[in-house]
């Protein structure tokens, strides 16, 4: 008997007869003697929905009180999926993120998990029961109810996963498994058997909507072998684990988009110590994840003035409001020449540890656009990744160029 723990992303539970055949799967695991935490998202388009909601009756809604509105979309699936499961004849019990024992951080709508208590989830499986769990959500030590940002289910499971020791985690989504690149963008993409915990980190961090990039990371830092796969059918995962000899084989591994992106280009900024670190914490403070930070000294810099500097850096382009009203506080920003924020762009990554070992990556990335005519505007590099700052209408042409360059078709 095994102790499995078992998310389904809300397009798996999108509607009540989606429901009931998670419910039926469920339980065919349960019958063959294994003991589920079932890890649920809500239903496909709640979420949205509660936004829509929150924004017709206040402009601008405390994060409080939305984290409040939105734990309710998790709390109405886990109840269904009990009903269904009981109504199956399987003992099934739901709990939410805070009944779980899940203790974040008091950063409402992006909470970060400090803690979880199982004592609880350990006691209901012990009584037989399939215990199923709100996604995405906590409560602070005050007692606050916190969500996790979107993803968050995807953490909540991995982390539940690691608390409970359980023998196996399985990421259940509406695609077989995570994929050389996004299949609805480049036709012959193929399916990857195995990839490393880096390797998918880099990819959910670049725009692959497979995985929320947070739960890459604990599942790496707490060694939570996972693996990806569709609710819809059963075929075979993705196995995410620690690397191995034969991944190094294999120079790139996928390519990734990422087009929800704004690119900050602060211009004329005085050339001294502390400037950089005051925008950035101030950045940091809000809450706010900066991708590529490009900075450039010279006597000509925007405006013509010595002594300055052009600080250029990508946002998600949710948070371009609050940046706006960052930059355009800060003192130490009087006397640059300008503040320009931009939508519109698109982050294309190639991502494989083999890169370690191998040259010229980005020399066949950079020929693979050019021939295509599309314009780099930023690169960001790393260790097993090459990330680019495209124009986002060319998104799409970008990532089956790359595809087909690395021949990540051929298996």
């Amino acid at each position: 008997m095994s102790l499995i723990v078992q998310k389904y992303g809300g397009t798996s539970v999108g509607n009540p007869e989606r429901i009931r055949n998670v419910a039926n799967r469920v339980a065919e695991w349960h019958k063959q003697g294994h003991q589920i935490v079932t890890v649920v998202s809500a239903m496909s388009g709640v979420t949205d929905g509660l936004i829509k909601l929150a924004k017709e009756v206040s402009s601008e809604p405390s994060e409080r009180e939305m984290d409040v509105l939105l734990a309710t979309g998790e709390q109405t699936t886990i109840a269904l999926l009990a009903m269904a499961l009981q109504a199956a004849g399987i003992p099934a019990v739901s709990l939410t993120g805070a009944q779980a024992g899940i203790v974040t951080d008091g950063v409402h709508t992006k909470a970060k998990i400090s803690n979880i208590s199982p004592g609880k989830v350990k006691k209901f499986l012990s009584e037989g029961n399939v215990v199923i769990v709100a996604g995405f959500q906590g409560q602070t030590q005050e007692g606050q109810i916190t969500t996790l940002g979107r993803g968050g289910s995807d953490l909540t499971a991995i982390a539940i996963a690691s608390a409970v020791k359980a023998d196996l985690c399985q990421i259940f989504t509406d695609v077989d498994g995570v994929y050389t690149a996004d299949p609805r963008i480049v036709p012959d993409a193929r399916k990857i058997e195995e990839i490393s915990y880096d390797e998918m980190l880099e990819m959910a961090s670049s725009g692959s909507k497979v995985m929320q990039a947070r739960s890459v990371e604990f599942a790496k830092k707490f060694n939570v072998i996972f693996e990806v796969r569709s609710s819809f059918n059963t075929n075979p995962g993705t196995l995410v684990k620690e690397e191995n000899k034969s991944m190094e084989q294999v120079v790139v591994r996928g390519v990734s988009i990422e087009k929800n992106q704004a690119k900050v280009t602060i211009s004329g900024v005085p050339d001294k110590p502390g400037i950089a670190a005051k925008l950035f914490n101030a950045i940091a403070e809000a809450n706010i994840n900066v991708d590529m930070i490009v900075q450039n000294v010279s006597n000509t810099a925007a405006g013509g003035g010595k002594g300055q500097t052009d600080i250029t850096f990508t946002i998600n382009k949710d948070d371009m409001a609050k940046v706006k009203k960052i930059t355009s506080s800060m003192t130490e920003l009087a006397s640059a020449h300008g503040v320009d924020i931009q939508d519109g762009i698109a982050k294309l990554s190639v991502v494989g540890i083999g890169m370690r070992s191998h040259s010229g990556v980005a020399a066949n990335l950079f020929t693979a656009l050019s021939e295509k005519g599309i314009n780099i505007q930023m690169i960001s590099t790393s260790e097993i990744k090459i990330a680019v700052v495209i124009d986002e209408s060319q998104a799409a042409d970008a990532a089956k160029a790359a595809h087909a360059k690395f021949e990540l078709h051929v298996a």
